[in-house]
């Protein structure tokens, strides 16, 4: 029995539905574009706000280091006096940190920003805290890649990397 070949005949589309699909598939582009740009955006920004306090907490060696007294709470600043750890810092009176979890009368170790009475607190908690921000900016982040991207694989592992910061952060202090 001799195989014949059947030759399928290609159909040719109107000029109109060309077009059509082709600006269908720019829009597609265009949407995938701007929703990475949207990604990366939000990525950056958290990085951006989180290294405004992480660099004093994690690169300052002993300059401006030292401990500060909790005195008083109020809204979302506890402050008390800074006593350095090293002789290069000076003694001040009333400096300000971040209200995380601490309580009246505790010590806390702390860096002093240069220039100001503004405290960040130092060690793994203080490390962990100053980059909460960037672990809401990765599940932000993720809801637009798993929504406008449809990488959904990526969009888990960006998330649940985010709660697990946000997760050790809240565990840390």
């Amino acid at each position: 029995m001799a195989r014949t070949r059947t030759r399928t005949r290609s159909v040719k589309r109107s000029r109109s539905r060309r077009v059509g699909e082709s600006a269908y598939g720019v829009l597609l582009v265009v949407r995938n574009g701007f929703m990475g740009l949207l990604a990366l955006l939000l990525l950056v920004a958290g990085v951006w706000t989180s290294w405004q306090t992480a660099q004093y907490a994690m690169l300052v060696k002993a300059r401006g280091r030292g401990v500060m007294t909790v005195s008083a709470c109020a809204k979302d600043r506890c402050t008390g006096p800074y006593v350095p750890s090293s002789g290069e810092g000076r003694r001040l009176a009333k400096v300000s940190v971040a209200e995380a979890a601490v309580n009246r009368g505790e010590r806390v170790e702390v860096t002093v920003e240069p220039g100001t009475t503004h405290a960040v607190r130092t060690g793994p908690a203080g490390m962990l805290h100053a980059w909460v921000p960037f672990a809401g900016s990765l599940l932000l982040a993720a809801l637009v890649v798993a929504g406008g991207l449809r990488m959904r694989r990526t969009a888990w592992v960006m998330g649940l990397l985010g709660a697990a910061l946000l997760g050790a952060a809240f565990a840390a202090l």
